[in-house]
């Protein structure tokens, strides 16, 4: 498989220098690129292939695009790594998650400061020792952002997984033992929530000197116990979307102040 150069067309997100701007939001779902890139201004379908699809448009002046990453580390880290090539070095993922204290109601929006790395991608990266943290000024943006709009929402550690029916379904695995001692120990720990890529993302951000950080609308409860049909309608993936946009005109705001 062919590693493409800075000015050619990337083989995976086909996508060339000057379509994408500096800011990307990164979804994993396809699906929800359009209902991001809708609160740009002048949005702009660009390209698809595979599990990557990208829009364009401005945040108050500045191009700024949004590609999914599909599910999980792998394709994300591909995403990063070859929007990176073409020019991008601010990324905040965008997505859902699992919540994981007994105190977060579903529906709270949960800002990834740092993961754990209970993932493979990394390690192909930098050692184990080494920890997934999001970029400061990426996440005191999104922090902003999300009281400025008064959305209720919690800073903390994520625990980055490989396995959705490991996380939902522990007890039929044959690892069941070892699944469930690691789960009460990242709860011990004070984790916040559980999703699928930002361990990856900011492992490899670290290493190709890019920012990164991420937002996760926090669906369900720690214990897998139903929702209400009242949580259901907050845990509404338009519900986060308002707050990751206005995090990165905040940055936007303060990276303009800095140059000045």
């Amino acid at each position: 498989m062919p590693v493409t150069g800075e000015n050619e067309r990337q083989h995976h997100i086909q996508l060339l220098r000057g379509e994408v701007g500096r800011y990307v939001f990164l979804p994993g779902d396809p699906g929800r690129c359009e209902p991001i890139a809708r609160l740009f201004d002048e949005p702009r379908f660009v390209a698809s292939n595979r599990e990557y699809t990208t829009w364009s448009g401005y945040l108050d002046g500045e191009l700024v695009s949004v590609t999914s990453t599909g599910i999980g580390c792998p394709s994300a880290a591909i995403a990063m790594e070859e929007l990176a090539k073409i020019g991008a070095d601010t990324f905040v993922r965008v997505g859902t998650s699992g919540a994981m204290q007994p105190d977060i109601a579903p529906g709270t929006l949960g800002i990834v400061s740092g993961a754990i790395r209970d993932e493979g991608t990394s390690r192909h990266y930098l050692p184990i020792e080494f920890p997934a943290v999001a970029d400061i000024d990426v996440t005191r943006a999104l922090t902003v952002a999300a009281r400025r709009l008064g959305r209720p929402h919690r800073v903390g550690v994520s625990q980055s997984k490989d396995s959705f029916y490991g996380q939902h379904e522990p007890g039929r695995m044959p690892v069941a033992k070892q699944l469930q001692d690691r789960w009460a120990a990242w709860m011990a720990g004070g984790a916040i929530c559980s999703e699928m890529e930002a361990a990856a993302l900011y492992i490899v951000a670290a290493t190709l000197g890019v920012r990164a950080g991420g937002i996760m609308m926090i669906a369900g409860h720690h214990d897998m116990a139903p929702m209400t049909a009242e949580e259901e309608k907050a845990i509404a993936i338009d519900n986060l979307l308002p707050t990751a946009v206005e995090g990165v005109r905040e940055l936007i705001a303060r990276d303009r102040e800095a140059a000045a």
